[in-house]
């Protein structure tokens, strides 16, 4: 066990919980009507809970068992079997690295919130997230950074998939999930209302950039340059999105607003997740500059060439980020375009399989949507019975 890195990885392992609970919460939260905040917020904490107590009881075996299948971690570490205060995962102990991939556990189907806000059954996210967490997202770990079959000498050969903080396993998985999603659930009712409070989105944002750098410097597992130098890339891709979203802005509508502002921060931090662990500076500032414009322009073909209500734009910002950062690994030539490409294509269409079989099976037990009723009054009251404000709008 190695000191400076067990230290690290426990501050980064609460940097990124900060990312769901408040930051990703908040950033939801500020995005929706005044009548559906607390929803938002019911809904990333619930799911912080639930995908926590998932990940010990069976999450974590899936993901870093020791099967050799290459296809799943199998059950021998169910409810932490096996792993004792002496369990070492590299140099940090078993029980933190436990804990520091529970994190990723609770953000990823927290990220697919953002499409189906407004308008879900509660049920139907606890049902859903529990079972996509554990038959979609954990298995791709295990892929990946389990040593699976997408990693070195898999499928692949020695020279594998490179994703270094989950473009791949965290924000594809998760956009799609979202897309799928609101394509089933259907449009909102008036889905035309502006954010209820942008400053909420903004301070949402900010605890998210900050969180990211335990997300991307935290997944290099110890205190050394290679950490530093992800927290750096990482937060020039988010400042160069961040101003070419809002330059974009400006130049089609001839202003730049503060959530376009920082839905480009949001952008720029995603693309640069998969890549962040073998790029230099130079390599964020082109990932950023482009991922502000490419998921803006994503944004606009999903609502108006579409018509598809993914509410908070989780495909566009987060699927679309997370492939095109995969992608530039191999354009920068530091990783294989077979692997890159292919991988990008496995894990979508089992992320999309899994998705809709999950959909179907959850919509026989409880209800997909609200009624037209509880939409209209907000989901605040009607489902939770507490309003987040005295005046709603």
């Amino acid at each position: 066990m190695n000191g400076a890195d067990t230290a690290w990885i426990m501050v980064a392992t609460a940097l990124v919980l900060f990312m769901t609970l408040p930051g990703l919460a908040m950033f939801y939260g500020g995005l929706v009507r005044a009548r559906n905040v607390l929803s938002v917020f019911m809904h990333c904490y619930a799911i912080a809970c639930l995908m926590s107590v998932l990940w010990y009881v069976a999450g974590y075996s899936i993901a870093f068992g020791s099967g050799t299948t290459g296809y799943w971690g199998g059950l021998d570490k169910l409810f932490l079997n096996g792993v004792t205060l002496e369990s070492l995962s590299g140099t940090l102990p078993e029980i933190l690295f436990f804990a520091f991939q529970m994190t990723f556990a609770i953000i990823t189907p927290a990220l697919i919130v953002g499409a189906y806000v407004e308008r879900i059954g509660f049920a139907f996210v606890l049902l859903f997230s529990s079972l996509w967490m554990l038959l979609c997202y954990a298995p791709v770990v295990h892929w990946i950074w389990g040593g699976g079959m997408l990693a070195d000498g898999g499928l692949f050969g020695e020279n594998g998939v490179k994703d270094f903080a989950g473009g791949i396993v965290v924000h594809e998985t998760a956009g799609l999930a979202a897309l799928i999603l609101a394509i089933f659930l259907g449009p909102r009712k008036d889905p035309s209302k502006p954010p209820h409070n942008p400053g909420m989105v903004m301070i949402g944002a900010a605890m998210l950039w900050v969180g990211w750098f335990g997300f991307n410097g935290g997944s290099q597992l110890a205190a050394d340059a290679g950490a530093a130098m992800a927290i750096t890339v990482t937060h020039l891709s988010a400042a160069a999105a961040s101003l070419t979203w809002a330059l974009w802005e400006r130049i089609k509508f001839g202003k730049s607003s503060l959530v376009g502002l920082v839905t480009g921060t949001i952008a720029g931090l995603a693309s640069v997740t998969p890549a962040s662990g073998f790029i230099e500076p130079w390599h964020a500032l082109v990932i950023g500059a482009v991922a502000g414009i490419l998921c803006q322009e994503t944004v606009v073909l999903i609502r108006n060439r579409f018509k598809i209500d993914d509410t908070l734009d989780v495909f566009a910002v987060h699927g679309i980020g997370g492939i095109f950062g995969t992608i530039m690994i191999a354009a920068f030539g530091l990783g294989s375009w077979a692997a890159q490409l292919g991988s990008l294509v496995i894990v979508g269409i089992f992320t999309t399989l899994v998705t809709i079989a999950l959909i179907f099976i959850c919509k026989a037990i409880t209800s997909l949507r609200v009624d037209l009723e509880t939409e209209t009054t907000g989901l605040d009251l009607a489902v939770h019975g507490e309003r987040g404000y005295e005046f709603n709008s």
